[in-house]
């Protein structure tokens, strides 16, 4: 079928060379024909590789149908429109591309082209449409496009240009759209630019880093609509030319670090509807000229440093949906009509000095959805009529000095995925749910600790029936705990210490049999432990100190494998500890206060009588048998190895079938000649890997796959490697080939000549790794997998994010590796690899011990913790005592403090920009919060790194002060 195929391709090419070679000797002086469109369109699809894509319809026997080809337009008998987009095709573009010299519109979007498009433009007199986004092309922006006089539309965004912006672009008269975002662009934004009076759209943004700020001559762009300059390094401050864009309905300046006040000449932008200032360095007040943006939609100054109040005129904004202004200085009261006349769906002013009481009419239409004011000087009750906003489905009013009850029903909201009131000083009684119709089906975490409520706990708490976290601690409920707590059974970690709860431990919990982490201390239970609650057969986490609990700790309990922390200590507990399971491991302080209790951990023995046992002699026949017994083993030993063998020696012989995804040179024979142990430079869970030198010199990695054998299930595995090899990106380990018989899995990666971080910081040579190196290291990695979370299809999560998965080439790029190769293990039903699905101890995110599910936000944690190890260089755990990982140290070391980040910074460097250090610490810790919620996505991760001015020479002393002097440690 191959040869087949072989000789119908070489039939193709050879008529190609046919077709040509008759043209030229028929058209020797115009060669602008339809069929001249052909052959070069033919040239076209013999340059690119493709599998399965509408380029396969074109046929090259029958140039004169070129106008009925996929994605071929025609007017006049010549192609004036190619659109190949979308078609994962590979290498470089041909520039046979230049020979259709009609064409009107070409899009080579969304492929995975390689390479430079410097080609000869003057070839395309009437290009107006080039759209070449979302590729891998590398090189300088394409001078040549300048010249294109027609040219209306021109998208080179999201590749790998370098160098400048060509201040020659500014020549494009014509132009109306503009895109250059998501390069890695440099350089100055050329004032030249201003020239483009017809430009419509531009977009310069997204990890390209600009120097000099703002050109003010972006100001005479009166035509423009939407410009977004967001996350690519800019500072300085707003050029007041920017109000004179009165077309302008989108002004995206986000992530940069652009400093001063707003410009009150923003107000004159009239048409505004989209306003993101957000995370920057601006100062001052929130211009009173904005009154005039009656149409804005979104305003986002969140992240700056803003003080004053929030003007009275923001809550008249007809449209206004989206109103983000937290981690300021603002202070005043929040606007007392704001909700009353507007649509408002998003308001979040957490994290200022704001005072005073929350407005009564912010769900007046009935459109709120998240309600954020944690963390200010809020008081007074929450409004009645918020109890009815059944839209909502976030708030969080924590951290204030709220008082008063809670408002009927409010608790019962049916669209609310979270409610956090901790922190304050709301008091009454919990009312049991009387309206059938609020059902909190959706309702995943309730936080009311630390205030004063009192009662009992309603039996209604069973509506919560998706509630998996639930805070109650540190109030003042009395009462028996009801026994309807059982039926909350997606509860996954469950907080009722330091309040009054009395009476029998209800035996329901253990129908909560999600729960990880139950806390009951400080109450007043009495009467035994409940031995049910070793059904709980993932519970890590019990405290059941400071009751009033009685008799012995039920030896059920002894034996459950889950528990890794316990605490019974000061109850009125007696009689012998269990010494079995995990309480063998636990110390005298987990039972301190209960003098009945009696064990050798205790240093209190049990008073039982001895029986004065003699020790028996062991019978003369048994050292007979036990020689027999060793040699039947011997012989098991032997046989199974023998099978071992003669089972590896058909799996060298069997049928072997490979898939290769690259173009590559060598073969299946040439790959297991690689697998001796000779070879072997890594073993692992998931597989053993070996290093492979092919006759050409090229070096490949081989990782044969264990936990697969010819009774093992495919459960769709050889699909997911196939979504494996089809991923491309310069920051992803590269799968060549995929290789398998009835008894074996082999995956064939590119070689990374420097091997994995983890042995660069942490091996021998540790030190090498200069500063410069290790951001670059962080700004690739978090690429890579900001690639696997959020732009590759389908959309992947790693599940073992760790420094010795991130693997560096001969020039020390990064290169994420084994990216879920765990989950489809997993699906393929080995065992053998949980370790590797869990994740690798130390990297594990703090939700994984509650939950044992791990998401896009756990990849983000763990890469926090590889930041840790590129700014302290020690390793995640084993370096500060027992039970210390490096994210506790760095808390403890730190204090929180920017100003102590020097304190932990790796002593092997000789030169570290004490700024930017900081800055990757301040990362870490927003990657490292307990609250997954909380992390930042690695998109915004990959924006916080690469928005950040890099140093050329060494800096001691702290930049800009952008971030809270507090970092925020959860």
């Amino acid at each position: 079928m191959g040869r087949t195929h072989l000789d119908l391709k070489s039939v193709e090419t050879m008529v190609t060379f046919v077709l040509l070679a008759l043209l030229s000797l028929v058209c020797t002086c115009d060669s602008s024909s339809l069929i001249s469109d052909g052959l070069a369109l033919s040239s076209l699809k013999q340059g690119l590789e493709f599998t399965g894509s509408p380029l396969e319809s074109w046929d090259m026997s029958n140039l004169s149908s070129v106008c009925s080809w996929a994605g071929i337009l025609c007017e006049n008998d010549r192609v004036v429109s190619l659109d190949i987009s979308n078609l994962d095709l590979i290498d470089s573009v041909p520039p046979v591309i230049t020979r259709l010299d009609r064409l009107v519109e070409l899009n080579i979007s969304n492929n995975e082209f390689t390479g430079s498009i410097d080609w000869d433009y003057s070839a395309l007199p009437n290009l107006e449409v080039f759209d070449a986004y979302n590729n891998n092309l590398t090189g300088l922006l394409p001078l040549g496009v300048s010249s294109l006089a027609k040219i209306k539309y021109l998208d080179l965004g999201g590749n790998y240009f370098q160098g400048k912006i060509p201040s020659e672009y500014g020549d494009m008269v014509s132009l109306e759209y503009l895109g250059l975002e998501g390069n890695e662009l440099k350089g100055r934004i050329p004032g030249e630019l201003g020239n483009l009076l017809n430009l419509k759209e531009l977009y310069l943004g997204y990890f390209n880093v600009f120097e000099d700020g703002i050109p003010e001559q972006l100001g005479n762009l009166v035509n423009l609509v939407h410009l977004d300059l967001s996350s690519c390094g800019l500072d300085g401050q707003l050029p007041h030319q920017l109000g004179q864009l009165q077309m302008l309905d989108t002004l995206y300046l986000h992530a940069n670090l652009l400093s001063g006040p707003i410009p009150k000449a923003l107000g004159n932008l009239t048409s505004l509807v989209n306003l993101d200032l957000s995370n920057n360095a601006l100062t001052g007040e929130i211009p009173s000229q904005f009154i005039n943006l009656q149409n804005l939609s979104l305003l986002n100054l969140f992240m700056n440093r803003l003080h004053g109040s929030i003007p009275d005129f923001v809550a008249e904004l007809p449209y206004l949906q989206t109103l983000s202004l937290w981690s300021n200085n603002l202070t005043g009261v929040i606007p007392e009509t704001l909700g009353l006349n507007q649509k408002i769906q998003i308001l979040d002013l957490s994290s200022n000095k704001l005072t005073g009481m929350i407005p009564r009419g912010l769900c007046s239409s009935n459109q709120l959805k998240v309600l954020i004011l944690f963390k200010n000087f809020l008081f007074g009750p929450i409004p009645e009529i918020l109890g009815t906003c059944v839209t909502l489905t976030r708030v969080r009013l924590g951290q204030n000095y709220l008082n008063g009850t809670i408002p009927n029903s409010f608790l019962y909201l049916p669209q609310v995925h979270l409610m956090d009131l901790h922190n304050n000083y709301l008091s009454g009684t919990l009312l049991e749910n009387t309206n059938t119709s609020l059902r909190p089906t959706k309702l995943g975490e309730l936080n009311l600790s630390n205030n004063l409520f009192s009662g009992s706990l309603p039996s209604s708490v069973s509506n919560f029936s998706s509630l998996q976290i639930l805070l109650l601690s540190q109030n003042q409920f009395t009462s028996q705990l009801p026994p309807s707590i059982g039926e909350l059974h997606q509860i996954l970690k469950l907080d009722l210490s330091r309040n009054g709860f009395s009476e029998q431990i209800p035996p329901e919990i253990s129908n909560c049999s999600h729960l990880t982490y139950l806390d009951l201390s400080q109450n007043n239970f009495s009467g035994p432990i409940p031995p049910e609650i070793s059904q709980i057969r993932i519970l890590n986490y019990l405290n059941l100190s400071h009751n009033q609990l009685n008799q012995s700790i039920p030896k059920l309990i002894g034996v459950m494998k889950s528990l890794t922390l316990a605490d019974f200590s000061f109850n009125d507990l007696s009689g012998k500890l269990p010494e079995t399971g995990q309480f063998a491991y636990f110390n005298a302080s987990t039972f301190a206060g209960n003098p009945k209790l009696c064990g050798l951990v205790l240093n209190n023995p049990c008073n039982f009588t001895s029986m004065g046992v003699q020790p028996k002699k062991v019978p003369g026949d048994f050292k007979l048998v036990f020689a027999l017994g060793l040699l039947m083993c011997s012989l098991v030993f032997a046989a199974v190895a023998i099978v071992k063998a003669k089972s590896l020696k058909r799996s060298r012989s069997g049928s072997w079938k490979m898939t290769t995804f690259q173009k590559v040179d060598f073969t299946i024979g040439d790959i297991l000649e690689c697998m001796r142990d000779s070879n072997v430079i890594g073993r692992g869970g998931a597989g053993i890997v070996y290093l492979g030198k092919m006759s050409n010199g090229e070096e490949i990695a081989v990782k044969k796959l264990l936990g697969f054998g010819t009774h093992s299930h495919d459960h769709g595995f050889k699909a997911e490697i196939e979504t494996l090899g089809n991923i491309k990106h310069r920051n992803i380990v590269r799968l060549l080939a995929f290789c398998s018989n009835s008894e074996t899995n082999v995956l064939v990666y590119e070689y990374m000549r420097n091997g994995s971080l983890g042995e660069a910081l942490h091996g021998k040579r540790g030190g090498f790794l200069r500063w410069d190196l290790r951001y670059k290291i962080a700004m690739e990695a978090a690429k890579g997998l900001c690639y696997l979370h959020h732009d590759c299809s389908p959309l992947i999560i790693h599940r073992d994010v760790k420094s010795n998965n991130i693997l560096l080439n001969s020039s020390f790029e990064a290169h994420v590796a084994d990216f879920g190769l765990a989950k489809f293990l997993q699906d393929g039903g080995t065992s053998e690899c949980m370790s590797a699905i869990a994740g690798s101890y130390g990297y594990i995110a703090p939700e994984y011990a509650y939950t044992l599910k791990v998401d896009e936000k756990s990849d983000v944690y763990s890469f926090g913790v590889v930041l840790l190890e590129l700014i302290t260089g020690r390793r995640p755990v084993g370096d500060f005592g027992d039970g210390v990982d490096i994210v506790q140290w760095a808390r403890r070391a730190t204090k929180g403090q920017r100003d102590e980040v020097v304190r932990v910074i790796d002593p092997r460097l000789t030169v570290v920009p004490t700024d930017e250090a900081v800055h990757l610490f301040f990362v870490a810790t927003l990657c490292i919060q307990d609250n997954s919620v909380e992390r930042p996505t690695m998109r915004e991760v990959v924006q916080m790194l690469d928005e950040f001015p890099r140093h050329t020479t060494s800096s001691s002393s702290v930049g800009p002060q952008r971030r809270p002097n507090f970092l925020p440690f959860s």
